[in-house]
């Protein structure tokens, strides 16, 4: 059973019209980047809970999240609501295993995502572990338009700090005049090989990792190609791959 921590709203940010972050006080236990937890809140008289990924660092207590303000949604139209000092229910405890201890080193780590499924990926790199582990890390971010990269500031940041480390891939799935997006979808990019390209790494299932986070039909379309013609296979707790995966929904 959840056993929850009464938090209360600090900040809110308001990316876009329907993306949105949270900042949340309150007393949880430890979490390790990528973990997620549960928000909830009492909505006609029944506690309404979804989980959200921390976009924040272990090392950070100020619990930030990052949402999708769903139109007819049962708790996100409510959250984007929320006040400066407002209370919410949030789980003591974390869950999850899209954490870096549940994946073996190698040489290139890619992080694939869309929409608010860069969250996960936000607190691994504030966490700065990934940089030791990994001699390279590729972080993906597919968005309709450039508007919708709400934490692209926070990324900038974090590249100049890992120059040589990080590499930052924006894909646009809106027309673009701009070479230094790609357009499309993420598993059709792969699959003609101009992500590769772009990048000037390798898809290969020697010394890489993928990461998939964020829209379900992305996740399912690149690991079946992976699997089927590139040799990659799913990281399973009874056995070592190098496909781990996170569905937002």
């Amino acid at each position: 059973m959840t056993e929850w921590s009464i938090g209360k709203i600090k900040k809110i940010k308001y990316w876009t019209e329907n993306l949105f972050s949270i900042i949340v006080n309150a007393q949880v236990n430890n979490f390790s980047a990528g973990q997620f937890t549960k928000l909830a809140l009492d909505i006609n008289g029944k506690k309404i809970k979804r989980a959200y990924s921390y976009i924040n660092p272990p090392s950070n207590q100020n619990y930030e999240f990052y949402i999708s303000n769903v139109q007819k949604g049962k708790l996100s139209p409510y959250l984007y609501n929320l006040k400066i000092n407002d209370e919410i229910f949030i789980s003591k405890d974390a869950s999850g295993t899209f954490i870096l201890n549940n994946i073996q080193s190698c040489e290139n780590l890619w992080m694939l995502s869309t929409g608010t499924g860069i969250g996960p990926y936000l607190s691994i790199l504030q966490d700065k572990v990934c940089f030791k582990k990994f001699t390279k890390i590729i972080l993906v971010h597919s968005i309709r338009y450039i508007e919708d990269f709400s934490y692209l500031n926070l990324v900038k940041n974090i590249e100049k700090q890992h120059f040589n480390k990080l590499i930052v891939q924006i894909i646009l799935t809106r027309n673009i005049n701009n070479n230094n997006f790609l357009y499309g979808y993420i598993p059709n990019l792969i699959k003609n090989g101009q992500l590769e390209q772009k990048i000037g790494i390798k898809i290969s299932s020697q010394n890489n990792h993928i990461m998939l986070c964020g829209h379900p039909e992305m996740i399912k379309q690149t690991q079946n190609f992976l699997e089927k013609n590139k040799g990659f296979s799913k990281n399973l707790k009874n056995k070592n791959g190098n496909i781990t995966s996170e569905r937002y929904w």
